[in-house]
């Protein structure tokens, strides 16, 4: 099973390369439908998002909307 960390690196990393999909994102649960795992290879993603709670779409033809407005640099 993966931690929250781990979701929420694969919602940042989808979120950061504009993949479609519906992130959400809290302290105890995330939710993720559609989106990437952060590809690791040759090094690690390093994005986080800095806020406990959101709610991001990322639409075809790279349109997003989120909650979150913060950078998703480490």
């Amino acid at each position: 099973m993966k931690t929250i960390n781990e979701n929420l690196r694969a919602i940042t990393y989808s979120m950061d390369l504009l993949i479609p999909g519906f992130y959400f994102w809290c302290p105890y649960f995330t939710i993720r439908i559609g989106g990437a795992r952060p590809d690791d290879n040759p090094y690690r993603y390093p994005g986080k998002i800095h806020s406990s709670v959101g709610i991001g779409i990322v639409l075809p033809r790279y349109k997003i909307f989120t909650t979150y407005q913060g950078s998703y640099d480490a």
